[in-house]
């Protein structure tokens, strides 16, 4: 197993407040519309496509897919979408609001070793606040790092392991403001962006994107920054093919 059973026991406890927007996982919903937007535009720039019909058959894996607040989107654009999660509520929350908006997506319930066909591959995988829940991140990112079909992509955001993110993340997010419930996270569990970049090149992939995003709980407003000591997203392609968006763009790349 690679999600963690308190996690998944957690989760399930949520599970009935995904689409609830100004519940529990209101921040997940802002962060949301702000990744989004950023999956679109980068998934557009790679394959060449028009932003208003960049998702048009294309094939997305949703690994971690909560409640579907991603991967339904995704599917109503136009994607094929199959979301993975290992928690039972999520996936039934998923389902159930995905049916009730007439919008197909591919749910399944489990690990991704368990419920992806063999040889079953994507051209863009989606990892999104999923890592930081995992017990063995490395064996994690290379299953997920696996499923990119050869130029596809690969979107991992989570939380770096850094004091900023103790104070930001932790004491101020889920005990002092208490925009989080308590113990939705774990500091050890953080990943450094160095880290990540190391496992994901394992699997033959190279970062060509990293950028760190700005949350204002008290505002209920995300922002891309410079800084990734609190939250990031990393974006990974097959090795030397993305250097001229990388250059465009004029973000780290490694």
């Amino acid at each position: 197993m690679a999600a963690i059973a308190s996690e998944i026991e957690r989760f399930n406890h949520l599970s009935a407040t995904w689409w609830n927007s100004t519940g529990p996982m209101r921040p997940l919903h802002v962060i949301n519309a702000l990744r989004l937007q950023y999956v679109i535009d980068q998934i557009a720039s790679h394959f060449g496509r028009e932003r208003a019909t960049a998702m048009a058959g294309l094939r997305i894996l949703d690994v971690g897919c909560g409640g579907g607040l991603l991967a339904e989107p995704l599917a109503q654009l136009g994607a094929r979408v199959v979301g993975v999660d290992a928690s039972p509520g999520n996936v039934a929350a998923a389902r159930l609001h995905a049916a009730s908006q007439g919008v197909a997506v591919d749910y399944r319930l489990g690990e991704p070793t368990d419920v992806l066909v063999k040889d079953e591959s994507f051209d863009v995988v989606l990892a999104l606040e999923v890592v930081e829940h995992v017990a063995d991140v490395p064996g994690f990112v290379d299953t997920v790092a696996q499923r990119v079909a050869l130029g596809g992509l690969l979107f991992v955001s989570t939380i770096d392991r850094t004091w900023k993110s103790f104070v930001f993340a932790i004491l101020g997010a889920e005990y002092v403001l208490r925009v989080l419930p308590r113990g939705t996270h774990q500091w050890r569990r953080f990943v450094h962006p160095a880290e990540l970049a190391a496992a994901v090149s394992r699997s033959g992939l190279q970062q060509y994107d990293l950028r760190g995003m700005r949350y204002l709980p008290l505002l209920h407003q995300a922002s891309w920054c410079r800084d990734t000591r609190v939250n990031y997203i990393a974006a990974y392609t097959t090795k030397g093919a993305h250097a001229l968006l990388s250059d465009r763009q004029g973000w780290s790349v490694t």
